[in-house]
């Protein structure tokens, strides 16, 4: 029991401390120093969110820098349903990627990060609906199950349980939860699967965070009675770093790049304040910790550990940090002997990072390429050099997950590398590298994680590692790393990523959605891509029976590892509309391969990989279209122009410097897509062209905007303001305010049933005033709430047709929505003269 506890505590809070996303750390004098002082203090806080970018990255910089706590994160989503600035990945990968965000920001302020199974599935404006969506008994059983396992003094809420419909659902919710959670967590009788692997805890104190938001304006949080709160002094500044908390704050909240919240540092006074609901009250109400043991007397016979960690700390040499390394051993082997778990590892974990740090002792694990199948061998390239006078001796190497130890057995005198050479046998039955929580299918509001000791994981699990075993005074300590694969880059020098394992082989049909508009068959393209040299097999594209597809297989040879090849079928459709999955497979030694790879590499973040189902949607729809090429002007990054050449149409991406009368002359509409008004500036010196492109006899179709931070104020040719009214049940009632308009009409007949199977939200950001040139196409909204009009807005400009629409066309069109397309057709088609009488129009 207690050896099981052991290893998912070490799994549950190490694990990501032991992964680095770019090269090693190497703290500096002053970090060790810092690290030195953390290790003597033995408190936590716990920090309850529900998304990336909820959590005041001022407060955990706080409490993880100058009051040293053990501090972490809990969000409850990994952000899966918000849009992405940096590129078109949405829900699951924008998922992954807002992950490692928030992995790189708690690297920067010194917190740790922690998940939920919750999936975020979009804006929810009260917590009954989400936590309707989500499986709330299992969400909650993720608090606890954190709460147990993290163990903190305190918790602190970023939201108020009390203001349910004021924000955004899943903020509530969070708050609703982790308040619940104070009175369950000490109970053996709830959750009771929970303490195979932890044991019961009692929070001390639950605070909530309030800020200026929640008042409405800073001029009323400052004039609100503040008495009774916990009044935090956070603007500090570190001196051995050079930095205030704020500017620590401000680099670790820009990590959210998927989201533009790049912020800029400030310096100077600054104060957060806390309100207390549950648990007992500080006498002295500024200290957070006060009556909280938090030096080693609350570990059993932990004391002597405490007076010797104060001692190092006393006699800390800033030139020689090497000079603490026998007091830091000793300390080690005290800890050891500790009884209390809990402590014992994270303090373990510390300590033995403090004195790699303090020796410059560098260790790492090299393979000689970055990716494996199962069951294959690796070549490792080890390094192990001690870059101080004290005296240390490698005395074996063990591989992990084959548990192979060879002896070594050699002296690691100063400055001297040591490099070694080894061959590991990867198992048959070793894990894919993969997000651990897109392994299983998911619901629309929960993740399945099957294992309980990987639920709150905030990372992908990496199975192949190599422990150095380093005897230093006598006292051997092991020393973990996890295997990577580095090169150099002509340009940027040293770079890392994780050795991966992958299939020997992966598919992909390159267009996730096919349209099928008549009985005419398509050539769809199947990628084969191979996991190691010397590949043979036959590829495969399944289909339900009513398709026709040939050859029913095609062989491939594929020589080197990672090499791709393209292979066409031909695809027939039935005659009637239908909605289909088509599968890739590949057959390979009678095994099955039918995983999809997909590459997420962006310059902030680990280089991430996923494996999901090699699938495609293939629909037969009844859709007509008419109408020129189109020219697309990205905004914040969508697929819009992949569904829109599924279409039929000729689509052309515009570089902003690329919009000049002569160039959009070849072009029948303009398409800005998502937050393009937002995210690119040229647009602002933009707009003549475009609205002069529009009366001259096209069309212009503006998607959705956020209403704050605007290019440009005439986003219109007409007055036109945008809000925050949005649709986000995807399945609320539509009624068609102009059932008449040719937007309707032609060349598709749009019906309620076109609004069926809509994904994650109907729209955002609708407008909620709008020139009365403009005529407003549909209306629904979200239950209990008054009509939204403002979602497809039409106007007839000059000869043309400016279109303002904040249906989710970037959400729907990828997932092969076909009422979407159908609209989207009639919507393009506005140009054609012969299809706009304007006695329609005057509706």
């Amino acid at each position: 029991m207690r050896k099981i506890q052991v290893q998912i505590l070490l799994l549950f809070f190490i694990s990501f401390q032991i992964l680095f996303a770019q090269q090693p750390q190497k703290p500096n004098a002053v970090e060790i120093y810092n690290q030195i002082k953390k290790l003597n203090f033995l408190g936590s806080v716990l920090y309850v969110a529900a998304h990336p970018d909820d959590e005041n990255t001022r407060m955990i910089s706080y409490l993880a820098n100058e009051m040293n706590a053990r501090t972490g994160y809990l969000s409850l989503t990994r952000g899966d349903g918000g849009q992405n600035l940096i590129g078109p990945q949405l829900r699951e990968l924008l998922g992954v990627i807002r992950t490692q965000e928030l992995i790189e920001a708690r690297k920067i302020d010194g917190g740790e990060q922690f998940f939920s199974r919750a999936n975020d599935f979009g804006f929810s404006k009260n917590p009954n609906e989400t936590l309707e969506i989500w499986d709330k008994d299992k969400v909650l059983a993720d608090v606890v199950w954190t709460i147990r396992n993290f163990q903190p003094d305190i918790i602190i809420n970023r939201f108020d349980h009390r203001s349910p419909g004021t924000t955004h659902g899943h903020h509530t919710s969070s708050a609703m939860l982790s308040v619940q959670s104070f009175k369950l967590t000490n109970d053996p009788k709830i959750y009771p699967e929970q303490l195979k692997y932890a044991a019961p805890w009692q929070v001390k104190r639950q605070f909530f965070n309030p800020s200026w938001w929640f008042y409405g304006s800073q001029e009323k949080f400052d004039a609100a009675n503040k008495s009774k709160f916990t009044k935090l002094e956070t603007g500090v500044y570190y001196t051995g770093i050079g930095k205030s908390n704020q500017e620590i704050a401000a680099l670790s909240r820009s990590r959210h790049q998927s989201q533009g919240f790049g912020s800029t540092g400030v310096r100077g006074l600054e104060t957060e304040y806390l309100e207390l609901i549950n648990g007992d009250t500080p006498k002295d109400r500024d200290n957070l910790f006060d009556g909280i043991d938090t030096s080693w007397n609350r570990v059993k016979n932990g004391k002597p550990v405490g007076d010797l960690v104060t001692s190092i700390i006393d006699k800390y040499n800033f030139s020689n940090p090497s000079a603490s390394i026998p007091d830091l051993v000793k300390a080690y082997t005290m800890i050891q002997a500790l009884d209390d778990t809990h402590w014992k590892n994270l303090k373990s974990t510390a300590i033995k990072n403090i004195i790699a740090s303090c020796s410059g002792l560098y260790l790492e694990a090299v393979a000689s390429e970055q990716e494996a199948t199962p069951g294959s061998k690796i070549n490792l390239n080890l390094e192990a050099i001690n870059r101080c006078a004290v005296e240390m001796q490698l005395t074996s190497v063990t591989t992990l997950p084959d548990n192979k130890s060879t002896p070594q057995n050699s002296i690691l005198k100063d400055n001297n590398d040591q490099k070694i050479n080894l061959q590991i046998q990867l198992p048959d039955n070793i894990e894919y590298t993969q997000p651990y929580w897109l392994k299983e299918k998911a619901t629309v509001g929960m993740y399945t994680v099957s294992n309980q000791q990987n639920i709150g994981v905030p990372d992908i699990i990496r199975e192949v590692k190599v422990v150095f075993n380093i005897k230093i005074n006598n006292v051997e300590i092991p020393f973990e790393r996890t295997v990577v694969y580095k090169y150099n880059d002509g340009v940027k020098g040293e770079m890392y990523n994780f050795l991966d394992i992958v299939p020997e082989v992966t598919t992909s049909i390159l267009e996730k959605v096919l349209i099928f508009r008549d009985t005419k068959s398509k050539m769809v393209p199947v990628k084969v891509r191979a996991g190691k040299d010397d590949v043979k097999g036959n590829l495969q594209l399944e289909l339900s029976k009513s398709w026709n597809v040939s050859p029913k297989q095609i062989a491939f040879t594929l020589d080197k590892k990672g090499t791709e090849q393209i292979f066409y079928f031909e695809v027939t459709p039935p005659v009637n509309p239908e909605e289909v999955t088509a599968k890739s497979i590949a057959i390979v030694d009678n095994k099955r391969f039918d995983r999809d790879l997909t590459i997420i590499d962006f310059n902030h973040i680990t280089k991430q990989m996923v494996l999901k189902p090699a699938e495609s949607k293939c629909i037969r729809i009844d859709l007509k279209t008419s109408g020129d090429a189109i020219a697309y002007i990205m905004g914040a990054g969508d697929e819009v122009p992949e569904s829109l050449t599924q279409m039929g149409y000729k689509v052309s991406v515009l570089k902003p410097e690329e919009i000049t009368p002569e160039k959009l002359d070849s072009f029948g509409t303009v398409i800005t897509g998502i937050r393009a008004y937002n995210t690119v500036n040229a647009l602002a010196n933009k707009q003549n062209i475009l609205f002069n492109f529009v009366k001259s006899g096209k069309n212009m179709i503006v998607q959705y905007n956020t209403y704050g931070k605007l290019v440009t104020d005439k986003i219109a040719p007409y007055p036109l303001k945008l809000s925050n009214d949005r649709v986000t049940e995807e399945n609320a009632k539509i009624t068609f305010l102009a059932p008449n308009h040719p937007v309707l009409n032609t060349p598709n007949k749009i019906t309620s049933k076109d609004f069926e199977g809509w994904t994650q939200e109907q729209g955002l950001y609708y407008p909620d005033e709008y020139d009365p040139a403009f005529t407003p196409i549909i209306s629904s909204h979200d239950k209990g709430e008054s009509a939204k009009n403002g979602a497809l807005l039409v106007a007839p400009y000059g000869k043309g047709y400016y279109i303002y629409t904040g249906l989710s066309f970037f959400r729907e069109l990828p997932e092969g929505v076909a009422g979407a397309y159908r609209l989207l057709s009639n919507i393009i088609s506005l140009k054609q003269p012969i299809e706009a009488p304007k006695q329609d129009l005057k509706q």
